[in-house]
């Protein structure tokens, strides 16, 4: 029988209320908002807090602005509203595809952006696709807001640099013109945690070579994007070639464990063969954004 310890349970009314019940309630309290991550591990006992607070009645951090060059996301906005925004779905692709694959309905629909990456584990599908999108991380605390880099954001396997009386309020991805997008994905069965996934983000210059790239790969042992592909493609015309070779870089990069969803090399493969599936359809979409732009 799975029981959580005992603890105490307050429902935040506001952003600054959360922050000061994280503050008077201090290193063992916890917020929850969708809570699939954090009440399994209440269960088994692996999480402990002595005060839970629930942030849902936060409507104030739900919401999706096209804000200039910048699409902004409140950390309290659902899966489900990312999966079926038609902005998410132009602009950014790659958020579309991944949220397909993450879990299932139930869990799309209480889940939101903000405990994904605020539970920072290393087979999340979204802190992916936050790093290869480049996006900040706005956090709020005691003294004030601050702008985080998602290298600066996560610190490593379910360690954020987001502090015990501090909320993620809000991601924030640059819009660049001329952009493509993925996100491939594969698993055990669906809903599952990855065996391996990969996402690419391509901006495709006048002339039709590449002029910024990043890829980043999920639950093979690598917490940055693939630095050695943007040296190896940026300048160049795309072609398959060039994402042989970038497969090549990503399998070498990573640095898997072997575990019950598969062994080393297995994970090494669907590395490579992810990212070239991935800069494929990137480039792809790029192009097409390109021609939009020029019509």
């Amino acid at each position: 029988m799975q029981i959580p310890a005992p603890f105490d349970y307050v429902r935040a009314s506001s952003v600054d209320n959360a922050l000061a019940l994280l503050d008077r309630h201090g290193a063992e309290s916890r917020v929850v908002a969708g809570g699939h991550s954090l009440l399994p591990m209440m269960k088994l006992r692996l999480a402990r807090p002595d005060w839970l607070i629930d942030i849902n009645d936060l409507y104030e951090l739900d919401y999706l602005l096209v804000d200039g060059p910048v699409l902004r996301i409140g950390a309290m906005t659902r899966h489900t509203t990312l999966l079926e925004s038609d902005d998410v779905k132009r602009l950014f692709p790659i958020i579309t595809d991944a949220e397909r694959v993450i879990a299932d309905p139930i869990v799309r629909n209480r889940g939101t952006i903000g405990g994904s990456l605020c539970q920072a584990d290393p087979a999340e599908d979204l802190s992916t696709v936050c790093h290869v999108l480049e996006a900040v991380a706005v956090v709020r605390g005691p003294a004030g807001e601050r702008m985080l880099s998602m290298a600066d954001f996560h610190r490593g396997p379910y360690e954020t640099a987001v502090a015990q009386n501090e909320l993620l309020i809000e991601v924030r991805m640059p819009i660049r013109a001329g952009s493509g997008s993925a996100y491939e994905k594969v698993e055990r069965r669906v809903g599952d945690w990855a065996v391996a996934a990969a996402g690419a983000s391509v901006t495709l210059g006048s002339d039709g070579t590449i002029s910024h790239v990043a890829v980043g790969l999920t639950a093979v042992g690598l917490d940055r994007t693939v630095t050695e592909v943007e040296a190896a493609l940026v300048g160049q015309a795309p072609a398959e070639a060039l994402f042989v070779e970038a497969g090549r870089l990503a399998a070498l990069a990573c640095d898997p464990l072997a575990d019950q969803r598969g062994p080393i090399d297995y994970k090494r493969h669907l590395a490579d063969e992810l990212t070239r599936r991935v800069l494929r359809a990137a480039c792809r979409r790029a192009a097409a954004s390109v021609s939009e732009i020029t019509i």
